[in-house]
Parts: structure tokens; sequence; C-alpha cells
């Protein structure tokens, strides 16, 4: 994991400038990642994409990861996918997620996260947290993924639920992920 300068930053579709109050929160720095233009809590954003933004339960590069409320995680969470590495195995650029350096509100780049959904439907995962330097002990419940393209242009491919096929046992590919960001 790698913690996102200005200069990475810089490079991404959509500049993102680093906010005056000192942090970043998910919301606008996933606004500004994606594209995709709405606003409130984290948790609101899968219903305001509905009829708006394509949705579906299958990670594409560019989606928003819409995050449930859960614990203390109250208002929800985004985050972006950088990479999409195996049926089951993404990567997401985020805000406000680990302590990095004892601070809250960094923006962390190509972040694990790892479908822990029964049915392979990305309705649950689990998240890589820094000052872990592991995958978190939590698992988080989550709505889907907003693509940033318009709901009216929006594909099978991305509404479909992966089919019951792909929830067998997969090898371990986390760990040759894991280690290769080492």
């Amino acid at each position: 994991m790698a913690v996102l300068s200005i200069a990475l930053l810089a490079t991404s579709p959509t500049k993102a400038e680093p906010p005056a109050f000192g942090g970043w929160q998910c919301v606008p720095f996933a606004r500004q990642m994606s594209g995709v233009q709405i606003y409130g809590d984290a948790w609101t954003w899968w219903d305001q994409a509905a009829g708006r933004y394509a949705q579906g339960f299958r990670p594409k590069r560019g989606a928003v990861l819409v995050f449930k409320p859960s614990g203390v995680m109250k208002s929800g969470h985004v985050a972006v996918v950088s990479k999409v590495i195996a049926k089951n195995i993404i990567m997401v650029t985020h805000a406000n997620w680990s302590r990095i350096g004892g601070v809250r509100g960094q923006p962390e780049q190509d972040v694990t996260v790892v479908d822990s959904s029964p049915r392979g439907d990305w309705s649950a995962v689990r998240v890589w947290y820094d000052s872990n330097g592991a995958l978190g002990g939590r698992t988080y419940p989550t709505y889907g993924f907003i693509y940033g393209e318009p709901a009216s242009s929006q594909s099978k491919a991305h509404r479909a639920v992966p089919s019951p096929h792909l929830t067998g046992p997969s090898p371990d590919i986390v760990g040759a992920v894991i280690d290769s960001l080492s």
C-alpha cells in the first residue's frame, strides 16, 4: 500500500486537490477520483445512484464500491476500484480508512479488498488495514458497485450476480498478491 502523494493524484483521471480542512473524507475523495457526482453520506450513494448511474455486483476498474453502515462505520464508506486482480480480489483507492502514522484522513492507493460473501456477489468484504499490515479482522457489508456510466447504458454483465459455480473454494492467491506488494 502506498500513501498517495499529490503527484500520484495528479496522474489520476480527475485531479484531487487536498482539502483545506486537513484530511480527506472518503466521499469527496471518491467523487473526485471516480467522477461519480453524488453527495451526502457514503451509505446514501447506492440509492442516489439508482436510475442515474449503472450499478451492479461485479467489480470494474473505476467503479465505486459502496459500503453499508456497520458498527462504528455509521456513515458507510466508498472506495474506487483501481484494479481487478481476480474474481474475488480487487484493489481500491480510498481515503480515511487506515490510520497512517496514527493519523486518519489519509488517502491510500491499491488497497487489497477480498470478497468474503457466501455467494461470491461482493455483498461482504474484508479490507487491508495498514495499521495491522494485514486484512482487517472484520467483514463489512456492501451494497455493490456504482459504475461511472449512465444507468441507460448498463449492460447485463454489470447487473448480473455471479453464478453459483463461482462460490466454490478458490486458491489462496491473496497471499501471493500481498507478497508481491512487499
